[in-house]
């Protein structure tokens, strides 16, 4: 059976054809037209933004014109993450698999994470039975990576008094509240040594694990790749002299790092030191991991002798620096039960250019004063290490409102549908609907969506019967709106 085969039939076709259109992050410019593809081709009013953001309204059903207009939310972009790294996400659909009770894709993030938040506001807009007030759909850009697109709305672009946000990961679950966040970013600038040659170089890279989102999994306590890396390269330097070829681990700011790599020499003599730690290593983190990265690999291999290293001080900075900064949860919400509070994550290790080292870290948290705590945190250990520090600007996060009408609808919707109250929850990771409310002070909000995952990582998979409950729900709350 195919994706587009599935049901409900209508939302599994349009996110069918969204999973074959390329949207990476920053590069939404095919999956852009094609939505404005799809509004010509059914007759729906259409407009764009300095941003790249879309919005499609459809007027009332005949005889509901009076009732509140409803902005449907998703957006467009998606995480790109493969196992295999030759994968041109710019150009190539995604290959969909229907898995049992899931969907998911052939060695890559499946996009579900907003795709099927897309089709089924697609979905609500061509559905000829579906019974609604005035509809407005809102379709951003860059969520992944910057929140370019919520950040730059304008207030002429929506004009409903609810909004809806389709960008949720659990079946039975209505969001009334997310973390902000900020991003910190660490340079280092290192002067190119030539690379001893009385020493022996290796190379070792630690790969398959499980990854995850930054917010939405942090608190699972998966193993991050740069943290180990880092381990292991402190280990070795405090017993021997380390020379530091290549560093490189995790890839976007908001993925827990599922793999990283360092090529790096000793004094020959101790060369056999080595092999012996990282067996005694990968004994440690198989016993520390049991059960919760059962895929995980560490190798270690010989490499030649390379031409160029890392000056010493700088190496010795990096790798401390690494190995003490903060990473996962920080603190637990005394609001919410089980919900994480604030959190950091240790996102990426990269060179660029011929001289420089550039860390990306995360942070989010509920409370706005301990999201710049830990951001600062963070900053003070890479100061420490030498290193030049900056934060990006921030998102808000989302209060909840418990008192909102819009979240008794929603969960009246799902219980008359299913028979069980939607647990009311809000979620550790970065919602547009922070940044929305900045600028609509007066919009009634609430997230839910199917249950999804692995997102941001390749394991991301779509549960077949939470999308049938997610469209119904969808549907039904739409329809109580208008008065139905």
């Amino acid at each position: 059976m195919e994706v587009k085969d599935l049901q409900p039939a209508l939302v599994f076709q349009i996110f069918d054809q969204i999973t074959k259109v390329p949207r990476p992050s920053k590069k939404e410019g095919k999956i852009r037209q094609f939505l404005l593809d799809f509004a010509a081709k059914h007759g729906i009013a259409a407009k764009t933004d300095a941003v790249g953001n879309v919005v499609m309204s459809k007027p009332a059903t005949p005889g509901h014109e009076d009732a509140p207009g409803i902005i449907l939310q998703g957006h467009m972009d998606m995480v790109c993450e493969s196992n295999d790294k030759s994968f041109d996400f710019e150009n190539s659909p995604i290959h969909t698999i229907v898995d049992g009770e899931w969907v998911r894709a052939d060695g890559t993030t499946l996009g579900a994470d907003n795709g099927i938040g897309v089709a089924a506001s697609l979905a609500a807009l061509i559905d000829p039975d579906l019974v609604h007030g005035p509809l407005e759909v809102l379709f951003t850009v860059d969520e992944e990576t910057g929140m370019t697109g919520a950040f730059g709305l304008q207030k002429d672009m929506i004009t409903g008094k609810i909004l809806l946000n389709l960008d949720s990961e659990d079946d039975a679950e209505v969001y009334v509240g997310c973390a902000g966040g900020v991003d910190t970013t660490c340079h280092f600038t290192y002067k190119p040594s030539m690379a001893p040659t009385d020493f022996t170089y290796f190379k070792i890279v630690i790969t398959k694990g499980l990854g995850g989102h930054s917010g939405g999994d942090i608190h699972l306590g998966r193993a991050c790749a740069n943290k180990l890396l880092a381990r292991f390269l402190w280990n070795i330097q405090s017993k021997h002299e380390l020379a530091l070829i290549e560093i490189d681990g995790g890839n976007l700011r908001n993925a827990i790092a599922r793999e990283a790599r360092a090529i790096f020499g000793v004094p020959s003599a101790d060369k056999e030191a080595v092999r012996i730690a990282v067996n005694n290593f990968i004994a440690d983190i198989d016993n520390e991991y049991k059960g919760i990265e059962p895929t995980l690999e560490i190798d270690l291999e010989s490499v030649e002798l390379p031409e160029r290293c890392v000056d010493s001080e700088t190496a010795t900075n990096v790798i401390r620096a690494l190995y003490c900064a903060p990473h996962g949860v920080v603190s637990m919400s005394r609001d919410l039960e089980g919900l994480v509070e604030t959190s950091t994550n240790l996102a990426s290790v990269k060179m660029v250019g011929e001289n420089e080292i550039l860390v990306t870290t995360s942070q989010r948290s509920s409370v706005e004063s301990r999201k710049w705590d830990i951001a600062h945190q963070v900053e003070a250990v890479f100061q420490l290490a030498g290193a030049k520090v900056t934060h990006g600007d921030g998102y808000p996060g989302w209060q909840p409102n418990m008192d909102s009408p819009i979240l008794k609808i929603a969960c009246d919707a799902y219980e008359e549908l299913y028979g069980i109250k939607p647990a009311i929850k809000a979620i550790h990771a970065g919602l547009e609907c922070g940044l929305f409310k900045s600028v609509f002070p007066d919009l009634d909000m609430v997230s839910f969506g199917p249950t999804l995952r692995g997102v941001h990582s390749p394991s991301e998979k779509m549960n077949i019967v939470a999308v049938e409950h997610f469209w119904e729900q969808l549907r039904r709350v739409i329809e109580k709106v208008a008065g139905k």
